[in-house]
């Protein structure tokens, strides 16, 4: 059996309160002396069965921002994996770099031992150092790789594709892979460092009493008296943010090329540290064929929502115009990464400007129409709030409704509302008043964008799953956080207060797992080593396969898991800088061998 090494894995994600007190012990790129030789954009091809992977400090410039960042054999994303299913696969990192790396193969099926956590699965790989990964290829999709430590939000991550071992159910005579991401100049500690001093440190759409939000003056009080912000829906925006595509920055000029009529493969990647993506093209449909690198039934919509770590595979089919533009929005809509989508040099296309940033709703806040009897309050438009209006005499005229106490803030720590096993304290500053499964929810800001959005209701799988027993149990997991604090936990407890007691589940056990966010932020979860299937309402035996959930703010979500991937797996919220103040766990599948050891 292998220990859980909290105290490792806590060295190498720079996890805690301590972090301030650790400036003496950063590498130089990490303390601002910025090292290394400029990094190229994009991603070169490395396919075959055995690969070499080399991490070093590097320099990178995007528009006006230049600063430290990390590569992998010299480009940022680093090189395209491009594999097939049912070869054997070796890699060699070699780590040049001045901290210790790895490579956690997101989305893979994977031996544990060979998944890349450092703490957790493997020891770091300290600089100067080679690591060899070995492993089956066992699947096909689009797929990502990335560090498991504070390299990754500097450039240390790239795409996989693995084509399939038989034909794609779908037709398409062109592909290209697209990976999204966010880079800021500033080091990961100085982020986390400013985010813990104040936690609405980047966000530079705060309302105030002279702002044009669509707000009455009883409900910015509201807000207010909360200490809560309607504006807050992203950590860290566009203040410090540059949004890529392949590494190419909005004013690269980024161009795709296409024959006008012919089906293009758009192969969509989330790998950002910290930012939500609304992703479309405007005058063109998209026909969404895979999610997180499993085949569904084709979907048509005109945009969707990406949290960080989930992929997209949609087919698009340009014409009737020389170019269209590629849009990754930030969910926030503090700025956007760009492509040219063109059929002949030179053609270009209108780049949209940013939409009005959205607001948070009392459906974000875990309260439903039967909470407030205003009558339906969760499907508030982009202002936000304007259903909220009157509020203030519906107050007066029937007192404090289900939790809110108008005259002195909304009560939302009721923490009677929690089961036993969840810890209250200084960590935990929101309790959802009434958690309904939002899988239908298009995600923030889209929900009257007036075109088709997709939502996880849509979804369903091709292919009927591989396991159809019913769940023997459910558990149920919170989300939970301090806003103010910036201190982010499963259950109340953060990882670096957690002992050695995993999240346990038998060999082979079909468990149904409930998140219930507790909190107002939108956090992608991610379980490693496994796929698990959404409970969305999908056809019976068509449940889609995912291996990151979206659950949205003051909501739940449920999905089926079967525990059939022996070993010590990562669970945590791919927000890197939620993941590194506490929002991780442990699975453990025993027994290792399987069967009855």
């Amino acid at each position: 059996m292998t220990s859980i090494n909290r105290r490792r894995f806590l060295h190498y994600s720079a996890c805690g309160a301590g972090l301030a007190g650790l400036a003496g012990a950063m590498p130089s790129w990490a303390r601002g002396a910025h090292g290394g030789t400029l990094a190229r954009k994009g991603s070169d091809v490395l396919s075959g069965e055995h690969l070499t992977m080399t991490v070093e400090d590097a320099l990178f410039t995007t528009g006006s921002r230049r600063g430290a960042a990390v590569t992998v054999n010299g480009t940022l994303p680093g090189p395209l994996l491009r594999l097939r299913e049912g070869q054997d696969l070796a890699v060699d990192l070699i780590n040049n770099a001045s901290e210790g790396t790895s490579i956690h193969w997101h989305g893979m099926l994977v031996p544990f031992l060979m998944d890349g956590v450092p703490g957790i699965t493997m020891a770091a790989v300290e600089p100067g150092e080679t690591f060899r990964y070995r492993f089956p290829i066992r699947q096909a999709g689009t797929y990502w790789w990335h560090a498991h430590t504070l390299q990754e939000p500097m450039g240390h991550y790239g795409p996989i594709v693995i084509d399939p071992a038989e034909p794609d159910p779908f037709e398409y005579e062109r592909e290209y892979v697209l990976m999204l991401t966010d880079w800021s100049p500033m080091n990961p500690h100085e982020i986390i460092r400013k985010l813990k001093v104040g936690e609405g440190y980047f966000n530079y759409q705060q309302t105030s009493w002279t702002d044009d939000y669509p707000l009455t003056g009883e409900q910015r009080r509201m807000w207010g008296r909360m200490r809560m912000m309607p504006t807050d829906i992203a950590d860290v925006t566009g203040s410090t943010y540059t949004f890529l595509i392949n590494g190419h920055g909005p004013e690269d000029g980024l161009e795709l090329a296409y024959n006008p009529g012919e089906r293009i493969r758009l192969r969509i990647i989330n790998g950002s540290a910290m930012t939500f993506f609304n992703v479309r093209v405007p005058g063109l449909p998209m026909t969404v064929v895979a999610a997180d690198g499993q085949n569904i039934r084709p979907v048509e919509t005109d945009e969707f929502q990406m949290g960080n770590a989930e992929t997209y595979d949609v087919i698009i089919q340009p014409r009737g115009a020389e170019a269209f533009t590629f849009v990754a929005e930030a969910m926030d809509r503090s700025g956007m990464g760009v492509a040219t989508l063109t059929s002949r040099p030179g053609a270009s296309a209108a780049v949209p400007a940013l939409r009005k940033p959205p607001l948070l709703t009392m459906a974000d806040m875990g309260m439903s129409a039967s909470d407030h009897g205003a009558g339906g309050m969760t499907g508030m438009s982009e202002g936000g709030m304007h259903d909220m209006e009157g509020m203030s005499g519906m107050a007066e005229k029937s007192g404090d409704m289900a939790g809110m106490n108008m005259s002195g803030g909304m009560n939302m720590r009721d923490t009677s509302r929690l089961p036993d096993n969840v810890k209250v304290g200084p960590g935990l500053d929101m309790v959802a008043m009434n958690p309904i499964d939002r899988m239908g929810d298009p995600g923030i800001g889209l929900d009257d964008v007036g075109h088709r959005v997709l939502d996880y209701k849509q979804l369903a799988a091709v292919k009927p799953n591989p396991d159809d027993r019913r769940p023997t149990r459910m558990k149920e997991i919170h989300l939970t956080g301090s806003m103010e604090r910036y201190m982010w936990s499963f259950d109340g407890k953060k990882f670096s207060a957690v002992t050695d007691d995993p999240i346990r589940f038998a060999y082979n056990e079909r468990v149904r797992v409930k998140l219930v966010n507790d909190t107002m932020m939108a956090h992608p979860i991610h379980l490693h080593g496994h796929f698990f299937e959404l409970v969305n309402g999908a056809p019976p035996g068509h449940q889609p396969m995912k291996h990151t959930l979206v659950v949205q703010p003051g909501g739940s979500a449920q999905f089926d898991l079967t525990a059939n991937e022996p070993g010590d797996w990562a669970f945590h919220c791919h927000l890197i800088y939620h993941m590194h103040t506490g929002m991780f766990q442990v699975v453990t599948v025993r027994p290792l061998g399987g069967g009855d050891e």
